[in-house]
């Protein structure tokens, strides 16, 4: 089959296997590409093209020809004349502008003020980062309605049009970096088995944590002993963002 598709709609579940009922693993939002390898009954067989993800989605209707300008640089960005709203970068499409608005699809608009060109670059990471704090813990997730450890990291990277993977895994193996630190500093990621968190300071971190099912701030230090001792784990790899 091996044809490629991109998605209009703000956020679509990717499963691990070819059922509702089977457990998340990641999602596709606004303007990602994918490359169809199967379709199975009401579900397709997908590879993203941003970190060649696989896994199982829902059979929609999904569009060929796209080409984005614009990407959301909040957290969410409210489409007017509907009731949902387009998650940080998310890639549309502008149509036309009109005062403060913006139209990417028919009768779909949002607010100038929330998007930005395609190829803009943020470099603040902790801004991004902490545009999420108290959103809801969801494994696989990757929105404002909840997202997970390593979706948190991996979107600072694609906002940036830079590749990084999507899994804690993953990320270990491609990041470079020690086991111990005595000094943290802003930007150093902490992996243990399954996990990860990115310090904001010398003292205190942001992660996407399960225990307390949000996206929190905490105390660097403690954080290491909390996990050590509730999770027996730890940290495998400290590295740069």
């Amino acid at each position: 089959m091996q044809s490629n598709y991109y998605s209009t709609y703000s956020c679509i579940n990717i499963y691990e296997r070819p059922s509702i009922n089977a457990k998340i693993s990641s999602q596709i939002i606004y303007g990602e590409k994918f490359k169809v390898l199967k379709k199975i009954k009401s579900f397709l067989k997908i590879r993203t093209s941003y970190d060649r993800y696989t896994g199982y989605i829902k059979n929609k209707k999904f569009i060929k020809k796209f080409k984005p300008t614009h990407k959301v640089k909040t957290l969410k960005t409210r489409i007017y004349k509907s009731n949902s709203f387009l998650p940080f970068s998310s890639e549309i499409e502008i149509i036309k502008k009109e005062k403060n608005y913006a139209m990417f699809e028919k009768n779909k608009w949002v607010k100038q003020k929330d998007i930005t060109h395609i190829n803009k670059k943020e470099k603040n990471f902790a801004k991004i980062f902490k545009s999420y704090l108290n959103c809801k813990y969801k494994w696989g997730g990757k929105t404002h309605h909840g997202i997970d450890c390593s979706a948190l990291i991996q979107l600072f990277y694609k906002f940036n049009k830079k590749f990084f993977p999507r899994d804690t895994i993953d990320q270990i193996s491609y990041k470079k970096g020690n086991k111990t630190k005595k000094k943290f500093k802003l930007g150093n990621i902490i992996y243990w088995k399954g996990h990860v968190a990115v310090c904001i300071n010398s003292k205190e971190l942001i992660h996407a944590y399960g225990p307390e099912k949000k996206v929190i701030i905490m105390p660097i230090n403690e954080t290491i002993k909390r996990i050590e001792r509730t999770a027996n784990l730890k940290v495998k790899r400290i590295c740069k963002i």
